[in-house]
């Protein structure tokens, strides 16, 4: 499929230093995404974003995540498959492979207020016009596999 509205992008089995920037791949406008992948032992810098928000969602293994506390002394939390945090702009933060295995996850960071939830729905692709909020449209019945 050719269509520049919808773009795709592969991810690395080893990225290069641990991270793979999709912001190009993927044309990203409105938030920056990254794949990330440590092996043990590994760790990214401590940093800090200014205005920037930013979400890890971790696919496999256990991240460690390491945030700034009141008395700049960092607290830790570990995060496992499947487990999402957030961290606000101003705090400083780490992230650090303390396990035994590869940890596989995604990093993604945007700046500026979401007001809503932007979406509209139908019930059918036949359907045409304006679409309708998405709560007034019920989930489709599941298909049979």
């Amino acid at each position: 499929m050719s269509d520049a509205r919808v773009t795709f992008a592969d991810l690395a089995d080893s990225p290069e230093l641990g991270r793979q920037v999709l912001n190009d791949d993927l044309a990203l406008e409105s938030f920056g995404m990254s794949f990330m992948v440590f092996r043990p032992g590994q760790q990214w810098r401590i940093h800090v974003h200014e205005d920037q928000e930013e979400v890890y969602l971790v696919l496999s293994g256990e991240l460690t995540l390491l945030i700034e506390g009141d008395d700049g002394v960092p607290n830790e939390q570990v995060l496992r498959a499947r487990q999402v945090a957030r961290v606000s702009p101003g705090v400083r933060r780490q992230v650090v492979n303390r396990g035994p295995v590869e940890v596989q996850f995604i990093a993604i960071g945007a700046a500026g207020r979401h007001e809503r939830w932007d979406a509209l729905a139908w019930h059918s692709w036949e359907q045409t016009g304006k679409g309708l909020p998405p709560e007034e449209i019920p989930l489709p019945n599941d298909l049979a596999v």
